[in-house]
């Protein structure tokens, strides 16, 4: 599995629920470009319309020698899901707070995957506790790096 590009926001700005690994479809420059790891999924998100999943926001940058070919860097893209799982997705983002955001995008086997996770936001004091408590176990293991412990 070769990973081409995480979206490590979303860890800090979200609780994951529940994630899948969905297909994309893509053209071929793009394919071209993720295989250089041009691509950024900072402010990407999905949503399910017409009984299909789409991605939006994503970023591919242009391959160089594709000219004319290279489609548009943040065009949406139709994510593949099998039909069960696109609608237990729409029953539960029609949930109050609930949100598609894709954590990675890698490589396996040959095909371009997508991480996707239905998360729910988190405030402002839950992220400072984040923050704090991974402070915290830093420090302790500061302290017992040296210490023998029986």
């Amino acid at each position: 599995m070769e990973i081409i590009a995480t979206n490590r926001k979303a860890r800090h700005d979200y609780y994951i629920v529940q994630s899948f690994e969905t297909g994309i479809v893509l053209t071929g420059t793009e394919v071209k470009a993720l295989r250089m790891g041009r691509a950024n999924l900072k402010e990407s998100y999905a949503r399910v319309e017409n009984g299909e999943v789409y991605l939006y926001g994503m970023h591919i940058s242009p391959y160089e020698q594709g000219n004319r070919y290279n489609p548009d860097p943040k065009r949406k893209r139709k994510l593949l899901l099998h039909k069960f799982e696109i609608r237990r997705l729409l029953g539960k983002v029609q949930e109050k707070g609930l949100t598609l955001v894709p954590l990675k995008i890698y490589f396996n086997r040959g095909n371009a995957k997508i991480e996707l996770a239905l998360v729910r936001g988190k405030k402002e004091y839950d992220k400072r506790r984040a923050i704090m408590e991974r402070d915290t176990k830093r420090e302790m293991e500061r302290e017992f790096k040296g210490k023998y412990v029986s």
